[in-house]
């Protein structure tokens, strides 16, 4: 099983997207300061996380949520 998950920086207020067969435990990872490219924002909250099923669903899902659209999208689920 895999999911997208969305989670927003406290101190900027960015919202990193990414997908991952476990989210919680990735969130943790994320929040420890072992992603170096977000490192900076820490802390984040989980603000969106939706089942994909497998890996190509859940790649597909990311992608778009990146595109324009996917992002005015995310933000209206996010509201």
């Amino acid at each position: 099983m895999y999911y997208f998950y969305a989670i927003k920086s406290r101190v900027n207020g960015d919202i990193y997207k990414g997908i991952s067969r476990n989210p919680s435990e990735r969130i943790v990872r994320h929040n420890s300061g072992k992603t170096q490219s977000i490192k900076a924002y820490i802390p984040y909250d989980l603000v969106y996380l939706e089942d994909c099923g497998d890996i190509a669903s859940a790649r597909i899902k990311e992608k778009y949520y990146k595109t324009g659209r996917g992002r005015e999208e995310l933000d209206n689920k996010i509201q």
